[in-house]
């Protein structure tokens, strides 16, 4: 196993995790922005109007994507379980 090797499955797997997490963080930013523009329009300064939603948002993405995050996963395993007999050379 060469360092080319090494190199090229951990940015392989660093993209897939970025692919399957991204996502999810982008509706809670948007969705954070959102609120905060209202609370700086309204002058409302309660934390839970923030935090609540986002886990709300948070939840139904993932709920909503896990098709997608598990045949991300799937062709990771799959990829890297066929390659493993040259892997350990």
């Amino acid at each position: 196993m060469t360092i080319e090797m090494v190199a090229d499955i951990l940015s392989d797997m660093f993209l897939t995790a970025m692919m399957v997490m991204l996502p999810p963080l982008l509706a809670s930013l948007v969705l954070g922005i959102v609120i905060s523009i209202f609370q700086a329009a309204t002058s409302i300064q309660e934390i839970t109007l923030t935090f609540v939603p986002k886990i709300i948002v948070t939840a139904v993405t993932l709920i909503l994507i896990t098709p997608f995050i598990a045949e991300k996963l799937m062709s990771l395993a799959t990829r890297y379980y066929s390659m493993f007999a040259q892997l350990v050379r």
